[in-house]
């Protein structure tokens, strides 16, 4: 039976070895930049720096509530954001009229900057965790709003017409027929949602919070502790390459006639 390390492309190792290679190199390039320039710690910690403040920081309990903070409030307005994002997306890509007067109001408030509203979600709905779900669901709102209503628009003509000949119903067509035509599109909205719920609820923490890796970053900055910041930074990069990496197991488990097609491509 043929190893299938070296089915695509002639690979020879494990698919996850190779970004342990890169994030090898770059933590070496990165030893060797403060080695060889002598940057001191206040500029750029050393990496061994970063991993003591991450090992103290899980090993006394201290990075626990922050990471809960943040990760309460990103998949919060991750869901709400995402669900409602769906629902208005295929209504209005269904109705002609909704979507003469709603989508122009929907793109100017798409192409307004959502960290210029966070002081007035802040006063809207507090200083609490409800203001940063709020800034989140915003934030997350509008990638995949406009890739749900691109995917129904684009299903193919013909199909429709194929079912509306054994008369299916407008309902059958949006749940059965457009909405998993859109699925591909409606995933890579996903995908992008999830690194913009990390930096909604972070500008959400830093605006106003007692807990969260933002406000654990931003309360570093004051007593200029790099090493924290850095090990801040580098859980939210851990945090949404996660969800990342399950948003797109997902869209192969859900939209698994993709891979079907591609496969018999290739």
């Amino acid at each position: 039976m043929p190893d299938t390390r070296t089915r695509r492309g002639g690979a020879l190792l494990p698919a996850p070895v190779y970004p342990l290679i890169s994030l090898a190199v770059i933590l070496g390039l990165w030893q060797g930049a403060i080695a060889l320039f002598a940057i001191p710690d206040y500029l750029l910690p050393r990496p061994a720096a970063v991993f003591d403040a991450l090992v103290q920081g899980f090993a006394t309990g201290s990075l626990w509530p922050h990471i809960g903070a943040t990760l309460a409030e990103a998949v919060s307005g991750y869901v709400l954001g995402c669900g409602l994002a769906i629902v208005l997306g295929a209504l209005l890509a269904e109705s002609r009229t909704f979507e003469r007067f709603c989508y122009p109001v929907f793109l100017g408030l798409q192409a307004m900057p959502k960290v210029a509203l966070g002081p007035i979600i802040l006063v809207w709905f507090g200083f609490g965790m409800a203001s940063k779900v709020v800034l989140v669901a915003l934030v997350c709102f509008f990638p995949l709003f406009v890739n749900t209503i691109n995917g129904v628009k684009r299903t193919d003509p013909e199909l429709l017409d194929a079912c509306r000949a054994f008369c299916a119903s407008r309902r059958y067509l949006l749940l059965h027929v457009k909405l998993p035509a859109a699925a591909g599109d409606i995933f890579s909205g996903l995908q992008i949602g999830v690194s913009l719920a990390l930096i909604g609820a972070v500008v959400g923490e830093f605006l106003s919070a007692q807990r969260g890796l933002g406000y654990l970053i931003a309360s570093a900055s004051v007593s200029m502790s790099l090493a924290t910041m850095f090990a801040g930074v580098a859980l939210l990069a851990v945090i949404g390459l996660s969800g990342s990496l399950l948003m797109r197991r997902l869209h192969r488990r859900v939209v698994f006639w993709e891979g079907a097609a591609r496969g018999e491509r290739e």
